[in-house]
């Protein structure tokens, strides 16, 4: 009878690393291990080619695991191997990643090739600590004159762009891509979390066609693929992200479409793991889940990671809780508005809704500060006296309220802008305009200095001496 062979030391260690699958449920995955039981988090690959890839959420018992399948688990059966890796999900980081598209799992999604025997960093990093972190206050300028005016961005910040659906989240962002990217120092990292399809290879092609691919790095978890993956495609740009600002020392402009899908995905794993759901049905831990994504977007001493983040707000009621919690982690709030959207004012920014801590004098200086708000107290005026026009007319009202009502008329046509991603649609070519040029004209408006002019002329331009112009056409 031959002698048994003895396993050499690294089948041992596969040994102790192996167990067989108890259960699947949809995706929820329960592994017994006999010998040695994988931490949470940590990566599993399970089926006899090792081909669905299960993340560890939680033990179960002391030998038994549950994860959640980050990918299909069709094919797989009660007592099918499963072999813990000994790491969490990791992703590729360098400049090798610039220009180039890929998935949670660092696998290339735009047909180049993979990424081998190069460094890979864990998806689960910790935030910086305080001590490491930069205090100094500067505004990040993006060519868009509503946001540069009432939202100032700040660098190394975070801002969300908030709307319902079809108020056009997705464009302002493809405007951003467009005017900062272009003239960016750094790296651009477009995070699509959910994202269509169709939308994923519009953005890459814009991208190309607008020369700032070679400068960008997309990650895309897509609306068809398992609720982990979704929840886990965030954690995963921004492990790519802080390589960028720790180790190549350049600042990042991280553009995440959208953080409501990354919410969504949470509340499908929670659900999946049979938790009790919270507030409208949201998961319990949904404050400390968006926090563990939030605190890793910040400045350190030596560069920044900027980021813009599109955020849907469902029924356009911005109390629900996806939208309250976002509230509390970003330094801008951009609100794009159905009402505006149905005027006709694009970008649909609510100039009322919409706020920033950056817009404060020390921050972005007295001229700024005094023309914005000069231009939010007019706007409200006008707000207020709407009633009073639609029931008894314009005519009866005071001097002063029809001067009031005339420079917010003006104001909110200045205030919409042609972008140049939507050239194709509109015909109209994209303006992009320096906050002095915004500043400018603002103040031109406030002192009447247009208020003999048709209100169209001021529709739909860049810098208010197009204005002129216009009036001479006969108005847009």
């Amino acid at each position: 009878m031959p002698k048994p062979v003895r396993p050499s030391c690294a089948s041992k260690s596969e040994i102790d690393r192996t167990g067989s699958v108890v259960s699947v449920r949809g995706s929820v995955v329960d592994i017994l291990f006999r010998r040695s039981l994988p931490a949470v988090n940590h990566a599993l690959r399970a089926g006899s080619e090792r081909q669905v890839i299960i993340e560890v959420v939680a033990h179960q018992s002391e030998d038994t695991v549950r994860g959640i399948a980050l990918t299909p688990t069709q094919g797989l059966f009660r007592g099918a191997p499963a072999i813990d890796t000994g790491q969490p999900l990791r992703v590729p980081v360098g400049r090798r990643l610039l220009g180039r598209m890929l998935n949670v799992f660092g696998d290339p999604i735009d047909g180049g090739g993979h990424f081998e025997d190069e460094e890979w960093r864990s998806i689960h990093q910790p935030p910086l600590s305080l001590a490491q972190r930069s205090a100094k206050m500067e505004i990040f300028e993006t060519g868009i004159k509503a946001i540069d005016l009432l939202s100032p961005l700040e660098r190394g910040g975070k801002a969300g762009m908030f709307g319902g659906a079809g108020v056009g989240k997705t464009v302002v962002i493809a405007e951003l891509i467009h005017n900062v990217a272009g003239r960016y120092r750094g790296v651009s990292l477009f995070c699509g979390i959910g994202e269509r399809c169709r939308e994923a290879e519009e953005t890459y092609r814009e991208m190309r066609e607008s020369g700032v691919l070679e400068r960008a790095v997309l990650v895309f978890g897509q609306m068809n693929e398992a609720p982990g993956a979704r929840f886990r495609v965030g954690h995963a740009a921004l492990t790519i992200a802080e390589h960028f600002r720790d180790n190549e020392k350049q600042d990042v402009l991280l553009l995440i479409d959208n953080i409501f899908r990354f919410i969504q995905a949470g509340t499908e794993v929670s659900g999946l793991m049979g938790r009790i759901p919270s507030r409208v049905g949201y998961q319990p831990t949904l404050a400390t889940e968006l926090a563990e994504l939030e605190e890793r977007i910040s400045s350190s001493l030596s560069a920044a990671i900027t980021s813009v983040q599109a955020v849907y707000v469902p029924a356009d009621d911005l109390t629900d809780p996806s939208a309250s919690h976002t509230f509390s982690h970003l330094s801008a709030s951009v609100v794009l508005s159905r009402k505006r959207a149905a005027q006709g004012f694009y970008p649909a920014i609510d100039p009322l809704a919409s706020n920033s801590k950056m817009l404060n004098p020390s921050v972005v200086g007295e001229r700024h500060y005094h023309v914005a708000q000069a231009v939010r107290r007019t706007l409200a005026e006008y707000e207020e006296l709407k009633d009073i026009i639609a029931m008894l007319g314009l005519e009866e009202l005071a001097e002063a309220d029809r001067r009031t009502v005339n420079r917010a008329r003006r104001l909110e046509r200045f205030l919409t802008q042609p972008f140049y991603t939507t050239e194709r649609f509109t015909g109209q070519a994209g303006r992009s305009v320096t906050l002095d040029a915004t500043l400018e004209g603002c103040e031109f408006i406030l002192r009447d200095d247009y208020a003999d002019m048709p209100e169209n002329a001021l529709y739909m331009i860049g810098p208010v001496g197009e204005a002129r112009g216009n009036a001479t056409k006969g108005g847009v």
